[in-house]
């Protein structure tokens, strides 16, 4: 799967899920967590992830580092998506 069909199908979830339908108030490098999504809606995202792109996602990986912006948690499906067998 290409990053840019990574990238559209997260930012449709997080605009449909989180912002009401209005994505300019998506921007790709912003922190999401408490800007669009409280600390509940993270469990939304992961559970999303896992269904849509069929990865786990360990506790372990539930970190700013990984899904804190779009930018991060594309970066971060493309990595879980290319070790997968």
């Amino acid at each position: 799967m290409l990053t840019a069909d990574i990238q559209s199908e997260i930012r449709v979830f997080l605009v449909n899920n989180f912002l009401s339908g209005r994505s300019e108030k998506l921007n790709d490098d912003e922190p999401l967590l408490d800007n669009v999504i409280e600390s509940t809606g993270v469990l939304e995202l992961v559970s999303f992830l896992q269904e849509r792109f069929g990865i786990a996602v360990p506790d372990e990986d539930v970190n700013p580092g990984n899904l804190d912006s779009v930018k991060n948690i594309v970066a971060y499906v493309a990595r879980k998506l290319q070790s997968k067998p």
